[in-house]
């Protein structure tokens, strides 16, 4: 079964070999991934590296921003939302992908990222998660945020999250800049 939890430092492992998935496919739609954000405008920013997150106190703390961030206060970039990144595990317990619930639409977020966006590692895709974490995530959208409906988008040449976005019920609305941009309703 599908689960949505909160990044934990127990799928340290699993979450490193889900890394280097993504990396080996050239995909680069890891929307938890691992990044290196320099310093703009008074933010000092946080390197998350892979070498560096083999490490328990590095991939502790990067588990820790990743949990902060849905906190109205937390450090980010400027322009940035407080967002809720759940992690998205399989029966096994195994991390297969990540979530981002975005508490607020910015004009970026408006046009291209939306409010809830997901990345499966390509080893756990076309098993049914991406669906059900998305409409798990309906749910956590409404009782947790107060979202009524969520804008959801999808690259035009990704027809999988077109098929997951309109299977959660997801209302068509128009494409910009190559970007398909759905409504669902959370209840």
């Amino acid at each position: 079964m599908t689960r949505l939890v909160d990044p934990h430092v127990r799928y340290q492992r699993s979450y490193l070999d889900a890394s280097d998935e993504f990396a080996a496919s050239g995909d680069t739609r890891d929307g938890d991934g691992l990044w290196q954000e320099e310093a703009e405008g008074g933010y000092t920013g946080f390197v998350f590296t892979r070498a560096r997150l083999e490490d328990r106190a590095a991939f502790e703390a990067f588990v820790a921003h990743r949990r902060r961030a849905r906190e109205a206060d937390a450090p980010r970039r400027p322009g940035w939302v407080p967002c809720t990144f759940l992690w998205i595990t399989d029966d096994a317990d195994t991390y297969v992908g990540s979530l981002a619930i975005r508490h607020q639409l910015n004009d970026y977020l408006f046009t291209k990222g939306g409010h809830i966006g997901y990345s499966v590692r390509p080893s756990a895709r076309r098993q049914g998660h991406a669906t059900a974490a998305l409409r798990r995530s309906l749910k956590a959208a409404r009782e947790r945020l107060g979202l009524e409906r969520v804008l959801v988008t999808c690259a035009e040449d990704n027809p999988a999250s077109r098929t997951v976005i309109e299977a959660c019920g997801g209302t068509y609305e128009d494409s910009r800049e190559h970007t398909r941009r759905y409504w669902i309703t959370t209840s």
